[in-house]
Order: structure tokens, then sequence, then C-alpha cells
């Protein structure tokens, strides 16, 4: 099973059980960030939790074997050459996807706003390595129907 066949019968399988993706990172030991890229076929699982979210969802070893293989992370779009900037491209390239689904799952159809927005950018110290610490804050703006 390739890449594309498990992201849609995981889909399925999420949406015909009525299960959140912190229900599926819960049985895989991971974040719902993490557990949800790799689902949605941008990072890969090990062997362990792979077979958990399988089993969670009621699917087979074929979905298991491809949430193991390693993903082939490219995109079509032309991004800046600027090393800082690349990496947020790089960023929603492999999230964006996420992004989109754990707003939708905890907020309903809509976006975050980039009108009412604020961003603070932190610095973290850390032994290991400072970090760099994003906070983006907008506003939700649900789609209507008419």
């Amino acid at each position: 099973m390739n890449k594309v066949a498990m992201k849609d019968a995981i889909l399925e399988a999420k949406f015909e059980k009525g299960l959140k993706w912190a229900d599926i990172a819960r049985a895989a030991g991971l974040s719902p960030e993490y557990t949800c890229s790799a689902c949605l076929g941008m990072n890969h699982l090990d062997p362990k939790p792979a077979d958990a979210v399988a089993a969670v969802l009621d699917l087979g070893k074929d979905v298991s074997a491809a949430l193991q293989r390693f993903p082939q992370k490219t995109w079509t779009q032309t991004v800046p050459t600027d090393p800082l900037i690349y990496r947020w491209y790089e960023i929603v390239g492999v999230y964006g996807e996420t992004i989109k689904e754990l707003i939708n799952e905890k907020f309903g159809d809509g976006i975050m706003s980039a009108i009412d927005f604020t961003m603070d950018i932190a610095k973290q110290e850390d032994p290991k390595g400072d970090r760099v610490v994003v906070t983006l804050n907008g506003k939700f703006l649900p789609y209507k129907a008419w």
C-alpha cells in the first residue's frame, strides 16, 4: 500500500469510528500533531506505534507497513532560497495539512485569520542549544453556509 492509499484508508476509518487525532495519538503513545502528520503521509512511525494506529482504526498490516515507510517530502511550489525563510516553507510543506486537520477538528470548517493576528518570537535557553519559540495567534473564522 502506498502513502496516498494509506492516508485515504486512515481518514475514512477515523471518520467512520468518530475518533479524534488525540485518540489515535494516545494509542500510538505520541503527540496528536506528529501522529496526524504520519497518518497524512508526511512522517513515519516505528513498528509499535504503527501497529497501534492500525489496530485502533481496525485497519490491517498493510496500513501499519505503509505508516513505517519513510515519506517522500516534496512539493512543487517555488520557495525562497534564504535558509531561515526556506525552513518556514518546509514546516508548512510537511506540517501544513496536519495544522489544517487539527484546526478543523478543534474549531470546525474555517481558517485562522492572518488579519486578526498576533505573533511572538521568543528565545528559550537550552543547554543543548537555544530554542526558537514562535507563537502564532489568529482569530478563527468559520466558513458559513447560505
